[in-house]
C-alpha cells in the first residue's frame, strides 16, 4: 500500500514538472515579450519626470510632446547599451527632421560618467541623468538597454528590452513617424 502511494506521488510530481517545462518552452523559454516588462505598457500615457540634462539644467520626456520620442534607458557599464548607441545616433540624425527625438536616459550613474560616454560616442541627441532610476521603474525595464517608443500625444506605442539594430529601430519608429 505504501509503495502505491509513493508511486502515485512520484507520478503527480513528474506530471507537474512536465507541465512546467512545457509552459516554459511554449512561452519562448520564459521570454514571453507580451507578458511583462515595457511591452505591457503599450497604450498607456508615458510618465515623465524632471531630471538633470547632460548639459546642465532640467529636462523631461514631457518637453518633447508633439514629437515621436524613442526613450532609451542605458548605463555606461552596459555592453549592449554601448553596442546599440551608434545605431540610435544614426537613427536620430536621419529622422530628426521627421519629428523624431531619441532621448537617452542614463540609469543610476553620475553626470560625469554619462558625459564621458556621450563624448566618446559623439552623441548629439538629448540625454537625461536619472540617478534614482525613476524612468526604469516607471517603464518596467527588466534590464538594460530598454527602449520605449512614445507617440506625439504622449502615449506609449511599444516597449522593448534588449539591444536593437538600426534596422529594428527603423521598423519600430517608421509607422509612428508616418502617422499624423
Amino acid at each position: 500500500m505504501r509503495n502505491g502511494f509513493f508511486l502515485f506521488l512520484t507520478a503527480v510530481g513528474l506530471i507537474a514538472v512536465a507541465l512546467t517545462i512545457s509552459a516554459y518552452f511554449r512561452n519562448g523559454g520564459g521570454m514571453n515579450p507580451g507578458a511583462g516588462g515595457p511591452a505591457m505598457l503599450a497604450g498607456a500615457p508615458a510618465q515623465s519626470f524632471p531630471l538633470e540634462t547632460l548639459g546642465g539644467g532640467d529636462g523631461a520626456l514631457a518637453d518633447y510632446r508633439g514629437k515621436v520620442v524613442l526613450v532609451n534607458l542605458w548605463a555606461t557599464w552596459c555592453a549592449p547599451c554601448r553596442s546599440e548607441t551608434p545605431a540610435l545616433e544614426q537613427l536620430y540624425r536621419s529622422n530628426q527632421g521627421r519629428g523624431l527625438v531619441v532621448l537617452g536616459i542614463d540609469q543610476g550613474e553620475s553626470r560625469a560618467a554619462a558625459t564621458k560616454f556621450a563624448h566618446e560616442l559623439s552623441l548629439t541627441y538629448p540625454i537625461l541623468i536619472d540617478t534614482e532610476q525613476r524612468y526604469g521603474r516607471a517603464y518596467a525595464a527588466i534590464g538594460l538597454p530598454t527602449s520605449v517608443l512614445v507617440d506625439r500625444t504622449g502615449h506609449i506605442v511599444q516597449g522593448v528590452d534588449g539591444e536593437r539594430t538600426l534596422a529594428e529601430f527603423q521598423t519600430l519608429v517608421n509607422p509612428v513617424l508616418k502617422a499624423q
